[in-house]
């Protein structure tokens, strides 16, 4: 392998489908690991010695952590093709703005519609359509968040929408109804290749909280 990339990743996190995306966008070939988090490996503790969390990109020997952080350093090193963020500094900050604002509010609400119940649960579900309505905005009639260009915000958000039919399930959520444009950027974002290879299957996500649900 000639870029010498490894990813620490698992196979569900909404944070590790983004560095995947990023790297395919790129063209960038990488050596993809799975790590258990009940067990996790000697190497994960080694390349994340501060907070022994994924994903983790290896590049040449040297780790970079937090997902939008890495798909920062993927635009700098692999800047051939595919620009990630915006050139103008004032779209590059506006950009790192928006991701950071999905990093804030869309994990953090979109948990607890899937595991909790009752009070926490409608706060929550709440909150997460409030941020939506806040993206819906913000998107508007633009194809992607940059507007034609598919980007960091974009990448940012998508892994998500394998979580809509859990949230949908679990907490009887519309999007098709509530954000509309959302809905229809997201299936814009499914035809590329990038993104249709990498993101987890819907009923598996579901899954995965039904499972969590049942250990309660």
């Amino acid at each position: 392998m000639g870029e010498d990339v490894v990813v620490l990743d698992l196979g569900l996190s909404p944070f590790g489908v983004r560095v995947r995306i990023a790297l395919a966008e790129k063209g960038v070939e990488f050596d993809w690991r799975e790590e258990d988090l009940r067990n996790k490996s000697d190497l994960l503790l080694k390349m994340n010695p501060v907070h022994k969390k994924i994903p983790v990109l290896i590049h040449k020997g040297k780790a970079v952590c937090e997902s939008l952080n890495i798909i920062q350093y993927i635009d700098e090193v692999w800047n051939h093709k595919s620009r990630l963020l915006p050139d103008d500094p004032f779209e590059r900050a506006n950009a790192r703005f928006w991701a950071d604002y999905i990093d804030k509010k869309i994990y953090s609400t979109g948990r607890p519609v899937c595991e909790a119940t009752g009070d926490v649960q409608e706060t929550a579900k709440k909150e997460l359509m409030e941020s939506f309505m806040v993206l819906e905005r913000e998107l508007g009639e633009k194809t992607y968040f940059g507007g034609e260009s598919f980007g960091i915000v974009d990448i940012a958000l998508i892994p998500y929408y394998s979580w809509f039919y859990a949230w949908e399930t679990f907490g009887n959520l519309r999007f098709v109804e509530e954000c509309p444009k959302l809905v229809a950027w997201a299936e814009r974002c499914m035809k590329r290749e990038t993104v249709a290879k990498y993101l987890p299957d819907q009923h598996k996500v579901h899954n995965f909280f039904l499972e969590l649900k049942k250990q309660v």
